[in-house]
């Protein structure tokens, strides 16, 4: 029987292959073609004599330099070890956006915090307060409530407590004035004082925006902020806080993986002892908060199929689901069917909620809240009834790929489309749901590989600026793929898989620098440009 590793067996064909006389040309030129095909497919290599016959591999192109500035700590940081804390990673806000609504809030709510702290006499001569908004959060704001948000915050309002019925008030008396006291001066603040400003422009970062103290027309004090994605703020001259070392360094899966490997330790017990050489917690304090996130969770679910049927706000007048998605799915015959369903349910009974201005959790963003949601509650109460130490293992793996992904690429919309936010929530719920099996490390990350393989590419195009076309059904479809990507990863021979993690997430970096500005979170291109809305 011939050697199937000789590659003479399968010779390549010269590109400018002469047909020999009396051979119907049609013939040959698919015989040839069947040869180069039964050649990829076996793997087989071409002799010495062909490749120095082939012309030379075209080179692939270097990759473009971020259009952030370099001065963001979230561009300097992916120099270093990941430093990223869970409670800094899981954030509780309104919806329907981290970086639109959560950050903005946020970053409303430090000025404000900065401003009751002057000098009596620079806020004797202020007269108001006013925010100027940029690039995407200009492009985009008004679907995401943005105004709104960045109003709560000089009201000196935070995300994690907010009542989501102040927003909706703010939003149905646009012109009420609200009364902010700074020292001894009391202003009178309404939506009119947030500003959408250029949504073009070489800024900083595509989430961009100024707060300003004003004595008339000039600033007695101001600062430039960034939402640079997933809830994460910073400003100009931003110094990140003191940490700890972590006890594991790593930047990377591979570094992640030889970790746990040589250590004989499972990935979530890594980012444990990380946690707390990092943040200086102990475990019981940061699994407290792992609980606090997995029962917020499991309340957005459950509010989001509680929920009656309803037409969402904004122009798209988008019909909820959730609920009826879930009740249809539990008359479904067969159980597999049903049991998609059911997770496809709990992801836009989430992101549903989102889009409502509810509180969600980032993980990692705001559109994105209802892909881990949908695993949490499905491998817990309302499905597999793991015990809780399972979920905790499960967040902290799941935190894991999101830390990567934001150390190396973005977890920003504006920056590198929804394949940074579905996808990475999709790689971590696979993640996720691999460690709450007590899988290998290995099967954890070809697992997040998988997941966020499938989503490369994808863009951020919300119709009409709401946080709702496409975003809502993708939830569903990023839970769904999730779910898959730990089924194919937990049944194949894990040494095999092809892809690692790195590459991929230097893939989804590469190709967020590579897309057009339209296809990220501006609204103007693919369905928010081409759907018609009546």
């Amino acid at each position: 029987m011939p050697n199937s590793e000789d590659n003479t067996l399968l010779p390549i064909l010269p590109l400018e292959a002469e047909i020999p006389k009396g051979v119907d040309r049609r013939s040959f030129l698919m015989r040839g073609a069947v040869i180069s095909a039964a050649m990829v497919l076996t793997g087989c290599e071409r002799t010495p004599q062909q490749e120095a016959a082939a012309p030379p591999a075209a080179q692939p192109p270097k990759p473009k330099p971020s259009a952030m500035s370099a001065d963001l700590n979230v561009v300097a940081q992916s120099k270093g070890p990941v430093m990223t804390v869970i409670d800094e990673f899981y954030k509780v806000g309104p919806g329907p956006s981290s970086s639109h609504t959560i950050g903005p809030m946020r970053i409303t709510y430090d000025f404000y915090q900065r401003c009751t702290k002057l000098p009596a006499d620079q806020l004797a001569k202020a007269t108001g307060l006013k925010v100027h908004l940029y690039g995407s959060l200009s492009a985009t704001g008004k679907g995401h409530g943005t105004e709104r948000a960045a109003l709560a915050g000089l009201l000196g309002k935070e995300p994690a407590t907010i009542n989501p019925l102040f927003l909706d008030e703010l939003a149905a008396n646009p012109t009420q004035p609200h009364p902010l006291k700074l020292g001894d001066k009391t202003f009178n603040l309404s939506l009119a004082d947030v500003i959408y400003d250029a949504p073009k422009g070489d800024f900083p970062h595509p989430n961009t925006m100024t707060c300003k103290l004003l004595a008339g027309d000039q600033a007695v004090y101001e600062l430039e902020y960034y939402s640079v994605g997933g809830g994460f703020i910073e400003w100009k001259g931003y110094q990140p806080p003191k940490k700890g070392q972590p006890k594991y360094p790593y930047s990377t899966m591979k570094e992640l993986r030889k970790h746990a490997e040589d250590n004989k330790l499972s990935i979530p017990q890594v980012i444990m002892a990380n946690e707390v050489a990092v943040s200086g917690k102990t475990e019981a304090e940061i699994n407290a908060f792992i609980d606090k996130v997995s029962g917020a969770m499991v309340a957005i679910v459950k509010s989001g199929l509680a929920a009656p049927e309803a037409v969402l706000p904004g122009p798209i007048k988008l019909h909820t689901k959730a609920s009826t998605v879930y009740k249809r799915a539990m008359d479904d015959k067969f159980q597999s069917d049903r049991a998609i369903a059911l997770v496809a349910a709990c992801a836009l009974a989430g992101s549903e909620e989102n889009a409502r201005g509810h509180l969600v959790v980032t993980a990692p963003t705001g559109g994105s809240a209802g892909v881990m949601p949908a695993i949490v509650y499905a491998l817990g109460e309302g499905g597999r009834k793991l015990p809780q130490e399972k979920i905790r293992q499960g967040f902290l793996a799941g935190a894991a790929i999101g830390y990567l992904c934001k150390h190396n690429a973005t977890l920003a919309g504006a920056e590198g489309g929804c394949q940074a936010e579905i996808g990475v929530a999709s790689a971590m719920s696979a993640a996720f749901i691999a460690a709450a099996f007590d899988s290998s490390p290995q099967v954890l990350e070809n697992a997040a590989e998988s997941a966020l393989e499938h989503h490369l590419g994808l863009t951020c195009d919300p119709v009409a600026g709401f946080v709702q076309v496409p975003c809502i059904e993708r939830c569903a479809f990023g839970a769904v793929k999730g779910w898959t990507a730990y089924m194919i990863a937990s049944n194949e021979v894990e040494t095999r898989h092809r892809v690692d993690l790195d590459t991929t997430i230097e893939s989804m970096a590469e190709t967020g620098r590579d897309m057009g500005a339209k296809y990220k979170e501006t609204s103007e291109g693919g369905l928010a440009a081409n759907l018609t809305l009546c």
